[in-house]
């Protein structure tokens, strides 16, 4: 294999379409970070996905302090569907919340979706700092889209409008619940949600309020009490084990 065929290290997220000659343009920090962090030369090649055209292999044609433009020479991965997983949150402080992020995307939620809860210790959300995380993640794991990020909502107005033909699985640290990979081994194919709670847990009556509706199932992750950040990542871990995303294309 010759340089000029080996895969690039350089991967990013980009909205525009991406087909064979279309050029694409790159925002002021794409292009800072690719010409100023990875020392990046006109000529270079840059892998870029946009969650519905596949993964291309792109030229840079110029790196203008305003944008770079890339060309677009050769899919390298065709575009596949990913497990339609969302991971509902209750928002941390900064840093545990980015890392939920992060880990999230990698371990292939569809939808990450703050949700306010009565233990909740933050009363707001840096959308745009997780949105960040999210892509970011997605650019390095080698994924072939971005998760959606939902707007945050508080906990009763989530259920309320929740579709029915997703079943919602929450993690009960009172021990109601049956061990995760037990509840989701036993499910069918299909849409599917995680609902993790703050550091504080799920108060009496919103676990009354979960186990009421009928799209809901309790699960445990064992006896230990576990930080919101770690039962959130271990709980993707354990479904991703269970019900699997293993489906990969081809590589270029």
């Amino acid at each position: 294999m010759t340089d000029a065929d080996a895969r690039p290290s350089l991967r990013l997220f980009v909205a525009a379409p991406l087909a064979a000659g279309g050029a694409v343009a790159l925002t002021r920090d794409q292009t800072h970070y690719l010409a100023h962090v990875m020392r990046a030369k006109v000529g270079d090649a840059v892998l870029l996905f946009n969650g519905a055209d596949g993964e291309w292999r792109c030229r840079i044609e110029a790196l203008p302090k305003a944008g770079a433009a890339l060309l677009p020479q050769v899919q390298t991965r065709p575009q596949i569907s990913e497990p339609d997983l969302w991971l509902l949150a209750a928002p941390l402080k900064r840093d545990r919340t980015d890392l939920v992020a992060e880990k999230a995307s990698e371990l292939g939620i569809s939808r990450l979706w703050p949700v306010f809860t009565r233990h909740t210790n933050t009363g707001r959300v840096n959308t745009e700092r997780m949105r960040a995380h999210l892509i970011e993640a997605a650019e390095q794991c080698e994924r072939m889209a971005v998760p959606e990020l939902a707007e945050p909502m508080a906990l009763d107005k989530v259920l309320a409008a929740w579709p029915e033909d997703r079943v919602l699985l929450f993690l009960d640290e009172s021990g109601g619940g049956a061990p995760l990979a037990q509840v989701v081994g036993a499910l069918a194919p299909g849409p599917a949600a995680l609902l993790v709670g703050p550091e504080g847990g799920f108060s009496a009556e919103e676990r009354v309020m979960l186990r009421s509706k009928p799209f809901t199932r309790p699960a445990g992750l064992g006896p230990r009490v576990l930080r919101a950040e770690t039962a959130a990542i271990a709980a993707l871990a354990i479904w991703q084990s269970v019900a699997g995303d293993w489906e990969q294309a081809p590589r270029g």
